[in-house]
Parts: structure tokens; C-alpha cells; sequence
């Protein structure tokens, strides 16, 4: 590693050097006045690096479009004849994935430099040269120490632990169909452990939330209010949390990944020059070091950076079991992405009181028989569990792409209605699963009373 002193020197030689050749060339082409960018990111991270890019290129003026993740590549969609977008900003590669499938993106060459090829196990850039990305995205677990203080809960340490009984009403989740960031967490998790097992492990951390969110940005804010205990979140979420000032920590479970934040250059963009200045900027060492900020705290791709951290602050670059322990497949996660979440909404969203109920009563079931050795309850208990682990659909059907294909409208809230063959299969799944969970919750209590 350079020195800060060295660093100062060089820094200095580079400067020497750009003014020399400055006396020589033509005038930089002026970037145009205007920008707009289509995003799902908060408005802490939006703001900030609005402000600084606009100061940092006096009379341009920056349009942030906020949309969440897929209703931004809707958007992208149907304006794509009328384009008046310049770029699409946001974390979920997959999203990323569509609109380059559809022709909706333009390459760009970054000119910046020093930028490693993956990080965790993930390529940085697509590989293609369609998107890039500026910052790193992990999946994981924030706790309020308070509050598990208070009730005698230990700390978290990997998925499994969610479990547990012990965090029964005590955790928090958004839906991954009203969440990007959500979604890829859902499906770190199916890649990780696998697809029954997966859902297994997921039904099981279900049946103990307080609530499925709204919004993804409700988790951190039921944590960090002690609303409840525990929330399954993006990694920023809870760094930001924890820079705060608020009684949290985080931490990255054995099973997750690393996937880039991006930003790509739509197609036709009215302002290209002013976009590729945007990318630039965000790549930058000013760019890059903004993403320390407290508000912001995510992963810069950009190595050298990290000699600026905040004190414990994670580095994927030199700690390697960061997102090591899975091969995230984009592409798996794209083409399945609203069977994915048609399915999580009807299992465990809509349904989320007949799965807690059913869960509770497995609990105590094997609370009670707790050393006493009773095959048949112990058979009844193993029943409920299978019940309630049961899936619609192996993983070979889900990568079905002609069936993945039914699943095209994403509810927002229980009340929005889907038609058609969605509708369908939809309530077939429902009404198997709300069967399979009043079947087990009879079971466990049988088998608590034996």
C-alpha cells in the first residue's frame, strides 16, 4: 500500500502533469445543464451525492426520479420510445439484467482505474459493459442490543439462529415483492441452502416474525425504534443504523453474498455526456469516500478507500469470508423473480398468521415433550414440521421459464388483485398451504398434549 505521504507526492507529480497537457489539448467538451436519474435508493444517498456532483459542476441540475426497483424498470419500459431518462440507479442486479435483455441500456467505458474484478465472489461490472457498479451490497441480520438485553434474547449469529423460539414475535422482514434489496436476500438464502431447504429454513424464520413491512426501510426503522428485536436487512441498513448512533449491530451470516450496487446509461439517453460524468464521479475518490458517510455506509469497490473507514467498518478486500459462501446466479434469480415472490406472499406474507400460529404451536409442542421420550408425539411434531416446510412446486419448475412467465403482476398490498392463470395457481398454492398450516398447528397441539 502507498504511503500518505507518498501518495501526497504523487498526487502532486499527477497534477504537474494533467496541467501540462492541458496547455496543449483542445477545451473539454461542456457536459449539458441537465440529468436525470431513475432510482430506488434512499434519499440520504440521493441527496448527498446530488449536491456534491452539482457543486462539483456548477449550472448542471440533477433530476433524481424515485421509483422503487421494479417499478423503475417499468418505467424504463414504457418510456423507452419517448426517453427522457439518463440513468438507471439502483442496487438489484437482476433488474439490471432485464433491461439489458431488453435493449434498454448503452455500454459505457469507465475511465476510472484501480477497480478489482469481483468482490466477494460476484463480478463488480457486467461483463458485458452495460453496467457497472460503484458500491458493494450484503444481506444479513441487525439486532437492537437493547431490546434483546431487555428480554434475555442472545444475538444472532447466522440464519438458523432466527429459528429458534427464542426470537418467537420478535423479528422483522420486508416482502421481496415490494423490495429489490428483499428479494435478493430471499433468494441468497434458496441459492445458499438450497431450494427446499431454503424455503424450509425461511418458513421456519417466518413463523417467528412480528410483522413483514411494508417497505424495506421499515425494518431498520422497527429496529432501531425497539418496535421489534431483530430484522433481516441489507447490510447499509444496518451500518447506517449503527453510524447513526442507534443501539444496533450487525452482522453478515456464514450464508450470503456480495452483489454490486450499479448504475447504467439508458438507451438514447438525452444527456450522455452529463451521465458518463455521474458514473465518473461516482468512482471517484471523493465519490467513493461519500459512501462512508454515516446516512449512506456502504462498501466502496474501490480498495484503497477503505484506509478512510470508520473504525470496524467491514472490507470485503481483505476479509474473504464476506460473500464467499455463495455463487449468486443472476440470471436464476431473473428469470424466477416474481414466481419468487408470488410464492413467498402467498406462503408467508398473506398467510402470516396461520404460519406464526402453526409454528407457535410446534414450539411448544416440543417444549412440552421435552425429554420424555414419546415416539408418537415425536412423529406428530415431525408431521407439523414437514406440513409447514411443504412447497407447491419443486426448484425444476421454477426455472421453468414458460410457467416463471404466469407470475407478471406483483401485489403491493393483500387487497391487489392478479388475474388470469396467475390467479389460478395462485390460489391452488393458497389454498394447499392454508390447509398444510391448519394441519400442523392441530397436530403439534395433539402432540402437546400426549
Amino acid at each position: 500500500m502507498v504511503s500518505l505521504k507518498a501518495s501526497g507526492k504523487l498526487f502532486k507529480s499527477c497534477l504537474l502533469t494533467a496541467g501540462a497537457v492541458a496547455l496543449f489539448a483542445l477545451p473539454a467538451q461542456a457536459i449539458e445543464k441537465q440529468l436525470t436519474v431513475v432510482t430506488s435508493f434512499p434519499k440520504d444517498l440521493t441527496t448527498a451525492f446530488k449536491t456534491a456532483f452539482e457543486k462539483a459542476n456548477p449550472g448542471v441540475k440533477v433530476e433524481m426520479l424515485k421509483k422503487k426497483t421494479t417499478a423503475g424498470v417499468k418505467y424504463i419500459q414504457e418510456t423507452a420510445s419517448n426517453n427522457s431518462a439518463d440513468l438507471f440507479w439502483a442496487s438489484a442486479p437482476d433488474a439490471f439484467e432485464v433491461l439489458k435483455g431488453d435493449g434498454l441500456l448503452q455500454k459505457y467505458e469507465v475511465k476510472a482505474t484501480g477497480i478489482p474484478d469481483i468482490i466477494g465472489s460476484y463480478p463488480i461490472n457486467d461483463p458485458d459493459g452495460f453496467y457497472k457498479g460503484f458500491a458493494g451490497a450484503g444481506y444479513g441480520i441487525m439486532w437492537n442490543t437493547r431490546y434483546l438485553k431487555a428480554k434475555k434474547i442472545p444475538a444472532p449469529a447466522e440464519w438458523s439462529d432466527l429459528t429458534k423460539a427464542v426470537y418467537h414475535g420478535h423479528t422483522g422482514m420486508s416482502a421481496p415483492s415490494r423490495s429489490g434489496t428483499t428479494h435478493l436476500t430471499v433468494e441468497t438464502i434458496l441459492q445458499g441452502e438450497g431450494w427446499d431447504n431454503g424455503w424450509k429454513m425461511m418458513k421456519e424464520i417466518a413463523g417467528n416474525f412480528h410483522t413483514v413491512t411494508e417497505r424495506s426501510f421499515g425494518v431498520p426503522d422497527g429496529v432501531n425504534s425497539g418496535q421489534f428485536g431483530v430484522g433481516i436487512v441489507i447490510d447499509f441498513f444496518g451500518l447506517s443504523s449503527m453510524g447513526s448512533g442507534f443501539p444496533v449491530e450487525f452482522v453478515y451470516p456464514t450464508v450470503t453474498t456480495l452483489v454490486p450496487a450499479n448504475i447504467g446509461m439508458v438507451k438514447s439517453a438525452p444527456h450522455p455526456e452529463a451521465a458518463a460524468a455521474f458514473i465518473e464521479f461516482l468512482l471517484s475518490q471523493e465519490g467513493q469516500e461519500m459512501l462512508f458517510n454515516p446516512k449512506i455506509r456502504r462498501l466502496p469497490v474501490r480498495p484503497e478507500i477503505y484506509a478512510k473507514a470508520p473504525k470496524d467498518f467491514p472490507n470485503p478486500f481483505t476479509d474473504s469470508s464476506i460473500g464467499a459462501a455463495v455463487k449468486f446466479n443472476v440470471i436464476k434469480s431473473k428469470d424466477r423473480y416474481n414466481l419468487v415472490n408470488a410464492m413467498f406472499d402467498v406462503m408467508i406474507t398473506y398467510r402470516l398468521d396461520d404460519l406464526r400460529e402453526a409454528t407457535k404451536a410446534v414450539q411448544e409442542a416440543e417444549k412440552a415433550q421435552a425429554g420424555k421420550n414419546n415416539e408418537k408425539a415425536v412423529a406428530m411434531i415431525a408431521e407439523a414440521r414437514a406440513l409447514i416446510a411443504a412447497l407447491p412446486i419443486d426448484e425444476a419448475k421454477s426455472m421453468d421459464k414458460e410457467f416463471a412467465a404466469i407470475f407478471k403482476k406483483k401485489r403491493k398490498k393483500a387487497t391487489d388483485k392478479v388475474t388470469g392463470r396467475q390467479a389460478e395457481v395462485e390460489q391452488q398454492w393458497d389454498a394447499v398451504v392454508k390447509g398444510n398450516y391448519a394441519k400442523a398447528k392441530s397436530l403439534a397441539k395433539k402432540a402437546a398434549s400426549l
